[in-house]
C-alpha cells in the first residue's frame, strides 16, 4: 500500500510539472508574437518621430513664427515604409513648398528605400525559403501590421531584379588583379540548358568564382564566348595556366583553338575512370577501377602511361569502347603528373570537384525552383548559387606548395616557345 501511494504521488508530480512545461511552452510562444508586434510597433513609433521631427524643421513649430520655414503643414495621406522584411502602411504628414508642390520629408524618402527589401528577400531565398513562404517566414500574418509587397509575384520580381543585377556586376567586373595559376571549367544542366562555369585559383591557393554562360549544350562556341569574355575584362595570358576540364570535347576544342600548343590541359581523371567503367561489364569493373587508380598514383607520367596501355592491351578484345576511352586523351590526363608536381596539388588539379562542389551549393540553393521558364531565369538562379557557394570556399588541399606550380607551368612554356622558335 505504501509503495501504491508513493506511485501516485509521483505520477501527480509528474502531470504537474507536464501542466507547468505546458503552460511555459504557450507562454513563451505569446510572449515571441507579442515581441513581434511591439518591435515593429516601436519601429512605427520611431518612424512617425522622426517624420514629425522633419517637418518641424522645414515648417517650425505648431503655432510658433518661423521665419526659415521651407514649407507649410499641408495635412496626412496614406504611405508605405519597408521595416522588418516587408512594407508597412502609414500614415504620414505632409509638407507643401511655396511652389504649390509637396516637400519630400528625408526620413521617409530613407524609409521608403526598398533596397534593404530586397536585400531581405534574396537572403530568406539563400537560407532556403520559397518565394511562396517569405510572407510565412516574416511572420506577415501579423494582424495588426498587416505586410504588403510579399506576395509570391512581388518576391518573385525582387529576387529577379537582384540577382540580375548580380549577375552583371559579376560578368563586367574587372580581372586585371587577378592572375589565376589554374581555371577549372565545367558545365551543369537545369531543364535542357547548359550553363558553363568558371573557377579559378591564384598563387595563394584561393578560389575565385569567374563567370558562368549559358547555351544549348556544352559547345565550342559557348566555350569561346567564355574565354574570350575572360580576356575582354583583363584576364592576364603572360604566364601559363592550368586548365582542368571534364571530358568535354567542345571544352577541348576551345581551349586549343585560343591557345595551340600553349595549352596546359588536364582532364578530369575522376570523369575519366566513370566513363571507362560505363562500358566495361561488370565482372571486369573493379579490377579496371583498380588498375587505374594506381595508373593515377604513379610518380612518374612514363609509369602511369606504362600501365593504362598495359590496360588497354587487355581491353582490346574484352571491351574495345573502353579501350578507345582510355586511348582519347590519355596524355592529358596525365598533365598534372607530368608537370611533377607534389601530390596533394596533383590531387587538388587531378579532377574538376572544386568547381563540382560550388554547383553542389547550386542545387542546395535552387531545390524550391519547380518550374524553369527559360534561359534567363536559369542564369540568374545559377548566378545567385554559385556567388553563395563561393561564400564558404576553402584554400586548396597544397596550397602551400603552389609556387611549385607556377615553376612547373614556366618551365614548360619556356620548352613550347623554344619549339616554335626552332
Amino acid at each position: 500500500m505504501k509503495d501504491y501511494n508513493q506511485a501516485a504521488s509521483k505520477n501527480q508530480e509528474a502531470k504537474k510539472e507536464r501542466g507547468t512545461m505546458t503552460r511555459t511552452c504557450a507562454v513563451t510562444v505569446d510572449t515571441r508574437a507579442d515581441l513581434l508586434a511591439l518591435s515593429i510597433k516601436a519601429g512605427l513609433q520611431v518612424v512617425a518621430a522622426q517624420l514629425q521631427e522633419d517637418v518641424r524643421l522645414i515648417c517650425g513649430g505648431r503655432h510658433e513664427r518661423h521665419l526659415d520655414r521651407q514649407a507649410l503643414r499641408w495635412g496626412q495621406c496614406a504611405g508605405e515604409i519597408v521595416l522588418g522584411g516587408k512594407k508597412i502602411g502609414i500614415e504620414r504628414p505632409r509638407a507643401r513648398g511655396w511652389d504649390g508642390r509637396e516637400f519630400r520629408l528625408p526620413s521617409y524618402r530613407h524609409y521608403q528605400d526598398e533596397k534593404t527589401l530586397t536585400a531581405r528577400v534574396l537572403e530568406q531565398i539563400l537560407v532556403g525559403v520559397s518565394q511562396r513562404n517569405y510572407g510565412r517566414a516574416l511572420a506577415a500574418e501579423d494582424a495588426a501590421h498587416p505586410g504588403q509587397g510579399i506576395s509570391r509575384s512581388a518576391v518573385s520580381r525582387r529576387f529577379a531584379m537582384r540577382a540580375g543585377r548580380l549577375l552583371e556586376a559579376w560578368l563586367t567586373r574587372s580581372l586585371k588583379e587577378l592572375q589565376p595559376l589554374v581555371i577549372f571549367i565545367d558545365g551543369i544542366e537545369f531543364a535542357g540548358y547548359t550553363v558553363v562555369a568558371a573557377l579559378g585559383v591564384d598563387l595563394q591557393g584561393e578560389k575565385h568564382p569567374l563567370g558562368i554562360w549559358d547555351g544549348s549544350s556544352e559547345n565550342a562556341e559557348v566555350c569561346k564566348n567564355m574565354l574570350d569574355n575572360l580576356f575582354a575584362r583583363g584576364l592576364s595570358v603572360d604566364a601559363s595556366i592550368l586548365f582542368v576540364i571534364d571530358g568535354s570535347k567542345a571544352l577541348h576544342k576551345a581551349l586549343v583553338d585560343r591557345f595551340g600548343p600553349e595549352a596546359v590541359i588536364q582532364r578530369c581523371q575522376y570523369h575519366k575512370r566513370q566513363n571507362v567503367r560505363a562500358q566495361v561489364p561488370k565482372r571486369l569493373q573493379r579490377d579496371m577501377d583498380r588498375t587505374l587508380r594506381q595508373a593515377y598514383q604513379s610518380e612518374t607520367g612514363d609509369q602511369a602511361r606504362r600501365i593504362i596501355r598495359s590496360l588497354i592491351g587487355r581491353l582490346e578484345v574484352l571491351a574495345p569502347g573502353a579501350a578507345a576511352s582510355l586511348r582519347e586523351g590519355l596524355d592529358e590526363t596525365l598533365t598534372v603528373i607530368d608537370l611533377g608536381l607534389p601530390k596533394l596539388l596533383r590531387k587538388s588539379f587531378s579532377t574538376t570537384n572544386a568547381i563540382e562542389s560550388a554547383f553542389s551549393g547550386v542545387r542546395g540553393v535552387t531545390r524550391h525552383v519547380k518550374r524553369w521558364r527559360n534561359g534567363r531565369m536559369v542564369v540568374r538562379w545559377m548566378a545567385v548559387g554559385f556567388l553563395e557557394a563561393a561564400k564558404h570556399f576553402h584554400k586548396v588541399s597544397g596550397y602551400d606548395k603552389m609556387p611549385a606550380l607556377a615553376e612547373a607551368l614556366a618551365k614548360r612554356k619556356k620548352v613550347v616557345d623554344n619549339d616554335q622558335v626552332a
